[in-house]
């Protein structure tokens, strides 16, 4: 018996019966709505998953003495290839995220939604820590924060041109960027005169001459940014099927298909393309970007499953949870930590490729085990550094018309 109905047998005596009892009985499925909104754990799960990965990942290429790195290796092998998914994970996460909270205010107008403001705030942050940790380099920080300015632009058409589902908006910018890579490589160096604008304006501030790096350029890898929003766009418009089974299942088949043997049908979508177009396309030459997105969006289907089966025994407290929720906090003092960043002294300064695979195995979990721990307490940190922290907080929120809570 429920409390509500505890209630209505105490007042059955009154007149006033019937209505006490519609009034709980309207209570009790407000509460129920409100305690049944399930928090999507597979979605923070995946972002700790990647990041633990990127840590071990930057530790073990470092320190690993080449003598080791050998092909031949199984375990060195194996290492290489999961190692090959890490960034594909990150960037595709990173879409999914940004862009179901967007969602969350959709029938807000565009500058009143609080987190096209926020939006535009974490594409300056993103941008200012990734000159602060390599001025000289176009790293994952900037095609992150790309990435999140293009969903930004898209949402915006979207809002203007709402008789196309957002998630074909993303899935077209995703299928574009993909398709541009060998254009972009063949004639252009493999970057776009975005980064290469960006980062040479950085380096004649910062140091005339040094010589600029594109490891993660805009095309192709924002298409994974992509290609994550179209999955957040589609599960916050579906969230009533997320728990079903049929969810996850769509997931593994999806990337089963991206995933075993792509050329097959890109040849197809080329042949395709140049029957109605008469434009050549060179989707078949980039396999390798969609077989990178099938292993996620299999890994995903995955993490969903556990989420469905297991996921009520993981508090939302939980501190791996947690590390998925504290990533950009983590890629920056890595970045200290390993590269010397800022400090100009790191790890890599005692230990590059000088270890064996033992000490490279425990160097890797002590540097992963560190990070943990500082996000256990990370609050406490925070609020230590809050005089600090605050202020600038404050002041950038107002940069960005949001309001800070008093």
């Amino acid at each position: 018996m429920s409390l509500w109905r505890e209630y209505t047998i105490e007042f059955s005596d009154s007149g006033k019966s019937q209505k006490i009892s519609k009034y709980l009985a309207s209570m009790e499925k407000m509460v129920a709505g409100i305690t049944s909104k399930k928090r999507l754990k597979f979605i923070d799960m995946a972002r700790s998953i990647a990041i633990l990965l990127m840590l071990e990942g930057h530790f073990v290429d470092d320190s690993l003495a080449d003598i080791y790195r050998d092909p031949d290796s199984i375990v060195y092998s194996i290492w290489l290839y999961i190692r090959g998914f890490t960034a594909a994970t990150f960037l595709t996460v990173t879409g999914l995220i940004f862009s179901y909270l967007l969602l969350k205010n959709r029938e807000l107008g565009y500058f009143e939604n609080i987190r096209v403001k926020k939006g535009f705030k974490r594409f300056v942050e993103l941008i200012f820590w990734g000159i602060v940790v390599q001025f000289y380099a176009f790293h994952v920080l900037e095609c992150i924060a790309f990435g999140i300015l293009t969903i930004l632009i898209i949402y915006g058409v979207y809002k203007v041109i709402r008789f196309i589902p957002l998630w074909i908006y993303f899935l077209a910018a995703g299928v574009t960027i993909f398709g541009l890579y060998k254009v972009i490589k063949d004639h252009y160096g493999g970057h776009t005169q975005v980064e290469e604008g960006l980062i040479w304006g950085i380096i004649q501030i910062m140091k005339p001459g040094k010589h600029a790096m594109y490891l993660f350029p805009i095309i192709p890898w924002i298409g994974y940014t992509m290609f994550g929003a179209m999955i957040g766009t589609l599960i916050h418009d579906l969230k009533g099927h997320v728990q079903k089974w049929y969810f996850p299942a769509a997931f593994f088949v999806i990337g089963a298909l991206c995933y075993f043997d792509p050329k097959t049908w890109l040849h197809g979508v080329d042949t395709i393309i140049h029957s109605i177009t008469g434009l050549k396309s060179y989707f078949v030459y980039q396999d390798w970007l969609f077989i990178k997105l099938g292993m996620v969006i299999m890994i995903l289907g995955g993490l969903i499953v556990i989420d469905q089966k297991l996921g009520h025994r993981i508090p939302d407290t939980s501190l791996f949870l947690k590390v998925g929720q504290n990533t950009l906090t983590i890629y920056v003092l890595h970045m200290v930590v390993l590269y010397g960043s800022l400090i100009g002294i790191g790890v890599n300064d005692f230990y590059h490729k000088a270890m064996g695979p033992w000490e490279v195995a425990l160097g890797a979990s002590l540097f992963i085990a560190f990070f943990v721990f500082l996000i256990k307490y990370i609050d406490k940190i925070r609020e230590l550094l809050g005089f600090i922290l605050k202020p600038i907080k404050k002041v950038m929120n107002r940069l960005f018309f949001i309001k800070t809570p008093q």
